[in-house]
């Protein structure tokens, strides 16, 4: 079975985080991981090159795949900023009208700025997919 290439690195968040060229996507980035810092109460840490990832988990799907990986996290992209949410999850869907200019894939939100968007609604967001995905993968 494949193996899951995303997987938690020894890569400096700090290092990685200082390294965005863009100075207003870079405080933005600070900013995200403080607020997913407060939520999960972990230290973040790089998974994979791109992926600031703040907690962790252990799933299994039906069709016997299983693997690692955040309980959320988020990546600089080059115009956008992606935060990963737990997929398919009606709450999350729920709040996604009252946070501000976004768009939703799957489970990847992206933002172009943090100032676009309700830092409330944010966090909201993302303590809302931290709880799901633990219910979903005790």
């Amino acid at each position: 079975m494949a193996q899951n290439k995303t997987k938690p690195t020894q890569v400096s968040v700090d290092d990685h985080i200082a390294a965005i060229a863009n100075e207003a996507q870079r405080a933005d980035c600070l900013a995200i991981a403080k607020l997913m810092g407060k939520v999960t109460e972990s230290e973040p840490t790089m998974w994979g090159p791109t992926i600031v990832g703040f907690g962790s988990y252990h799933y299994k799907y039906e069709s016997g795949r299983e693997g690692d990986s955040c309980l959320t996290g988020f990546a600089a992209r080059k115009s956008e900023i992606a935060v990963y949410l737990a997929p398919d999850c009606a709450e999350i869907t729920d709040l996604l009208p009252k946070l501000g200019k976004h768009k939703m894939g799957k489970g990847c939100l992206y933002i172009r700025r943090l100032s676009d968007v309700d830092t409330a609604v944010l966090e909201k967001l993302v303590t809302t997919s931290v709880k799901e995905l633990q219910r979903r993968y005790r």
